[in-house]
């Protein structure tokens, strides 16, 4: 009985060096040491983005960004909704992020985002579907 449980104790004991090896290490091609950032209340975050509505040069209301593609840590597109009353008819655009012009307004106290273009243009781009 006593030879087990010098056995076991022995086996912990090598095992744990081991064990606590795993837990510090990475996975992936992400760095080892964590970075930290200070972010400012002038910082744009996507909470604030999605959902936003978009007017045009007329401030007509011409659609709402939905979503937001990133590729290389960047962003993409702006996935738009447009189209559609109630969520019945909508349908989906993808925008390059330099055709929105999205500014906080200070007296509204509030973002808004504007793009240089109708609603029939943007029923008539080319309709965005999610990758399955």
């Amino acid at each position: 009985m006593k030879k087990l449980a010098l056995i076991t104790a022995a086996a912990m004991s090598l095992s744990a060096p081991a064990l606590a090896q795993t837990a510090v290490s990475t996975t992936g091609t992400a760095p080892a040491e964590a970075k930290f950032s200070t972010v400012g209340k002038e910082e744009m975050f996507s909470s604030k983005i999605k959902g936003l509505n978009i007017t045009n040069q007329t401030d007509e209301s011409i659609g709402e960004i939905s979503d937001i593609a990133m590729k290389n840590n960047q962003i993409d597109a702006f996935i738009l909704s447009v189209g559609g009353f109630l969520g019945m008819g909508e349908r989906y655009v993808a925008v390059s992020p330099s055709s929105v012009a999205i500014n906080y307004d200070a007296k509204a106290e509030k973002w808004v985002a504007k793009m240089n273009t109708t609603k029939d243009a943007l029923k008539a781009a080319p309709e965005f579907k999610y990758p399955k």
